[in-house]
């Protein structure tokens, strides 16, 4: 069974003007992703821009020895591309799918094409690139002046404000990869957090008990990068996700041809992988005067 796509579960297409997202829906194409998808590669020319709907996507740059750090994530609030509107056609950076999820991509040249008609679109990838520049650089800031504990913390909060539910799918490695630093760093600062009652930690699983409390302990980065976001960002269709039935969800399909570098540590093992996603084909939006149909793949 095939996946319903609403496009207006990502802020950026929620918040485009009726014209320009009538203009983008036929081109817009709905994929489900997997962990550890690779949408591009660093150094590859880009072709398509991504907006997640359900899942989140790292912004990573891994050094020329193979460590990997998160520069900044993308979720139902933006979009991994940006390069395409500001005149770049490759990036350094490496975007990896950190939860499991759907996105909708569009062809570099009609996101191209969008953006030079300099109209309401434009301003709001312009208000999104604004956004997207402060997380960037408060994640500079946090990761040289703030502790493990606030930046785990951090991390956390804007992982929970991504995904649906109080419980993330992750492991303490992958945590470490993300944040450039050791696992045995990561476990203690865990402990410490489930200790004050914040989270439950269990292998490949995180729940937050207490959000305000974990707010607490983070430092003042999260506080910034998420106000910057509400205030240069519209709200998503409210109760869009809502709609979407547990029967319109795809049936289990075999696994993309994959290119895995395992880094066994301890007990667990980190996945940095290439895959080749796999593209669930949309058929065209269907005109409309009173409704806009949400995207279905066809069977």
């Amino acid at each position: 069974m095939c996946s319903v796509f609403e496009p207006r579960t990502n802020r950026l297409i929620a918040g485009l003007p009726e014209d320009a997202r009538q203009r983008l829906l036929p081109q817009l194409e709905g994929v489900e992703t997997s962990q550890g998808q690779v949408l591009h590669p660093s150094g590859s020319q880009l072709g398509h821009a991504y907006f997640p709907t359900t899942a989140v996507v790292s912004l990573m740059y891994e050094t020329k020895d193979g460590a990997p750090m998160e520069l900044a994530v993308a979720g139902n609030e933006g979009m991994v591309g940006i390069e395409l509107i500001l005149g770049g056609g490759t990036t350094p950076i490496l975007a990896v799918v950190r939860n499991a999820g759907q996105v909708l991509r569009l062809p570099a040249q009609t996101i191209r094409e969008e953006f030079a008609r300099a109209g309401s679109a434009m301003h709001l990838l312009l208000r999104y690139t604004v956004a997207f520049i402060t997380q960037v650089a408060q994640t500079a800031v946090c990761n040289r002046h703030h502790s493990l504990d606030q930046r785990l913390c951090r991390w956390l909060l804007m992982s929970l404000d991504r995904v649906q539910g109080d419980e993330l799918a992750v492991t303490q490695t992958r945590i470490a990869n993300m944040l450039g630093v050791r696992r045995e760093s990561v476990t203690i600062g865990a402990q410490r957090l489930q200790e004050l009652g914040l989270i439950q930690h269990a292998r490949g699983r995180i729940r937050v008990l207490d959000r305000e409390g974990l707010e607490t302990q983070a430092c003042e980065c999260y506080a910034v990068v998420k106000r910057e976001h509400d205030r240069l960002l519209p709200e998503a269709l409210e109760d869009s996700a809502s709609s979407l039935s547990p029967t319109e969800l795809p049936a289990e399909v075999p696994a993309a041809p994959t290119t895995i570098l395992e880094q066994e540590d301890a007990s667990q093992v980190m996945h940095v992988a290439t895959l080749e996603h796999r593209v669930v084909e949309v058929s065209p939006v269907e005109a409309e005067a009173t409704a806009e149909p949400p995207l279905r793949c066809r069977a």
